[in-house]
């Protein structure tokens, strides 16, 4: 029988920081930033020992310093990271049968064919361990989305099934925001339709949905209510749809030109990367944060174009558009691409082609 994994490790970041400093097993450890709490950062990730004391990921340096005085703060390092993860990835591949979906650093999609999932799952763990040092959870459903909520029930070190078979059982009565792909907007969005749980998506009136989401994503939502559908593993290639780069600044800037050439100066390392894929631009994005922390994002189309210049002109005109009263201190700019034409239907396959 087919069955998909979803292949978890557990603290990652932090793991591989303990690997190379054993001496931190077993303590509170944040990783973010430079690793300096009185600068403007955010944690990456927290060992489960600090993670006891509320400290997680995205949450501002100072604040997850505050609430663990005595944590060992590390900065990111992002190729150590990778070069694990590329070894964890190898050893998945290794795996008899295995077709692998990479879904980032540390999490990926097994597809295999197998009598006794339980089985493979807890050999893929000590494959991984004896390769890395690094644990791993592992899912395993009967489609993408089974195979990764399946995955928080192993946490840590652990092995669980979801299914058809227990899907009511399990995830029925929980709220719709435990399901992948369903965020604190969109579950405000259900609630104003009367839909609180999983099971309540599951029956809600397709009719309800697709006035309040659209014809596509009304259907995409409740199909998550039931449990997904896809069971494709894709390891096709991932493809970028796009290239960011932000900065969070250690003084607020609030003269206009300044914060006009910083823009202008993430955006240029961004269309440096985007040269180098080769394709061309369809879509920019200015991400925005004042003081002290409010975030605002603009979007705009662009005709499809190499040319860097009418790039920039179109990056202006959102530049433009900055509240020049407010300080500011965090830009992000993002360019998205056009998608190769031998990309699959046009998308990348991170969502099993969702």
């Amino acid at each position: 029988m087919h069955w998909v994994l979803h292949v978890d490790l557990d603290q990652f970041i932090a793991a591989v920081e303990v690997l190379r400093r054993p001496e931190l097993a077993g303590l509170p450890v944040i990783v973010g930033g430079r690793g300096d709490p009185t600068e403007r950062a955010v944690v990456s990730t927290a060992s489960y020992e600090a993670r006891a004391f509320g400290v997680g990921s995205g949450m501002p340096l100072r604040i997850a310093a505050r609430k663990v005085p005595d944590a060992v703060i590390l900065p990111v390092d992002a190729p150590a990271y990778l070069a694990a993860s590329e070894e964890v990835m190898a050893e998945l591949r290794a795996q008899p049968g295995a077709v692998v979906q990479v879904l980032g650093w540390d999490e990926a999609f097994v597809g295999v064919d197998t009598d006794d999932p339980e089985a493979f799952a807890r050999g893929i763990q000590q494959s991984v361990l004896a390769r890395t040092s690094l644990h791993c959870s592992v899912g395993i459903g009967d489609t993408l989305v089974r195979a990764k909520i399946a995955t928080g029930f192993g946490k840590p070190r652990g092995v669980f099934r979801l299914t058809a078979e227990n899907w009511d059982e399990v995830m029925g009565d929980r709220p719709v925001i435990e399901l992948w792909g369903v965020g604190s907007k969109v579950s405000k969005r259900l609630l104003a339709l009367g839909i609180r749980t999983v099971a309540e998506l599951a029956a809600a009136p397709e009719d309800a949905l697709t006035t309040e989401f659209g014809p596509r994503m009304g259907l995409w939502y409740q199909e998550l209510g039931r449990g997904g559908a896809s069971a494709e593993v894709d390891d096709t290639p991932w493809v970028p749809r796009g290239h960011s780069r932000e900065t969070t600044y250690q003084t607020d800037l609030v003269d206009r030109a300044e914060i006009e050439l910083a823009a202008l100066a993430l955006l240029d390392q961004v269309l440096t990367d985007v040269g180098e894929d080769g394709r061309p631009v369809v879509g920019l994005g200015l991400k925005v944060r004042y003081a002290p922390f409010t975030t605002k994002t603009f979007t705009r189309r662009v005709p499809s174009t190499t040319d860097r210049e009418a790039v920039v002109a179109k990056a202006r005109e959102m530049i433009a558009r900055i509240d020049p009263e407010r300080p500011v201190r965090l830009l992000g700019m993002r360019a998205e691409m056009a998608m190769p034409e031998d990309a699959r239907d046009g998308h990348t396959p991170t969502r099993g082609g969702w």
